[in-house]
């Protein structure tokens, strides 16, 4: 049996763990390769037209992989914990949305669902989605202990180098953007590119203490409710005064990430920000002009209070 990861939405933050599971289980699994035009083209006609644009790209990573393995995980998560830790629509949804696309396909999924708030835990998605696979409950539990313990371990070693890049003394630039589109080499990572052509470093704000950041995220806003914004908005706050300016990236056209941006851009005054917005258009020629700018800017106030401090 061979299953199929689609390299897109969550697998961004949940990859190690999965990956981890299936090898401990003696699993063979495929992982889609990074995203390309082909890959959006095909995702874009499956999707409806007011879908984001990571939805498009999943559904273009699942028809990839149709037809090079048996199942394919496709997570369904709703709640992380209580009332107010819910997560996008499109993470509840996108399951019923795979099956029913592609029901013509003989398209075969792994069941994976995750509601904390229906006590369906993530240690119950595992327990059944190895049960599925035909191992026994010692098997399944014992690739699971481990599978998370290499997920905490990359955890930590990202933590640590992040520490270390905001030790640098080069201009830091936060960089506030779900893993999904930071991460996915066609549409975010070029702007990590970019950054660091201009000598920036680039500080993610994915990259945090989960739960210390959601609890930090209370300082800017007491009511957002959705969870993994929660995340980022509190890396905001652990970061900000550790970097030099901020840059907001969403992708067209997500709810969650429009409202959160502009809540930022109301409350949060003392600090250089920037929105970006990702489509599927190609080239980056637009975007490398704005961030120069911000980044030509943000040196000038730098410059300007230089200058106040020596003659005071």
């Amino acid at each position: 049996m061979k299953i199929g990861i689609p390299r897109a939405f969550l697998y961004y933050k949940y990859h190690t763990l999965w990956e981890s599971f299936f090898e401990e289980l003696g699993i063979e699994y495929i992982v889609s390769p990074e995203t390309n035009k082909q890959i959006i083209k095909q995702g874009t006609k499956y999707a409806i037209d007011e879908a984001c644009l990571p939805h498009k790209i999943y559904l273009g990573h699942v028809e990839y992989l149709i037809d090079k393995c048996d199942y394919i995980l496709v997570p369904r998560i709703a709640t992380l914990g209580g009332t107010k830790d819910i997560v996008c629509s499109r993470f509840q949804a996108i399951y019923d949305v795979v099956k029913n696309t592609f029901r013509e396909q003989d398209l075969k999924l792994l069941y994976y669902s995750i509601d904390i708030l229906n006590k369906d835990t993530e240690l119950k998605a595992f327990l059944k989605m190895g049960k599925f696979l035909g191992k026994n409950k010692t098997q399944i539990l014992k690739a699971y202990y481990i599978a998370k313990q290499a997920e905490k371990t990359t955890k930590l070693l990202a933590l640590n180098e992040q520490r270390k890049n905001l030790e640098n003394k080069n201009l830091k630039i936060l960089v506030i953007a779900h893993p999904y589109n930071i991460y996915d080499h066609y549409i975010g990572k070029p702007i990590l590119d970019i950054l660091k052509e201009l000598n920036c470093t680039p500080i993610l704000g994915c990259i945090i203490e989960e739960k210390k950041a959601r609890e930090e995220a209370k300082a800017i806003s007491k009511t957002l409710p959705w969870t993994f914004n929660k995340e980022l908005v509190g890396a905001i706050s652990l970061y900000k005064n550790q970097v030099d300016g901020i840059v907001l990236v969403s992708a067209f056209p997500c709810g969650p990430d429009s409202l959160v941006n502009e809540m930022i851009l109301r409350r949060l005054k003392d600090k250089p920000i920037i929105t970006l917005v990702l489509d599927a258009q190609e080239g980056t020629a637009g975007m490398e002009t704005r961030l120069e700018s911000f980044i030509d800017i943000i040196k000038l106030k730098e410059e300007k209070q230089s200058e106040s401090q020596l003659q005071n």
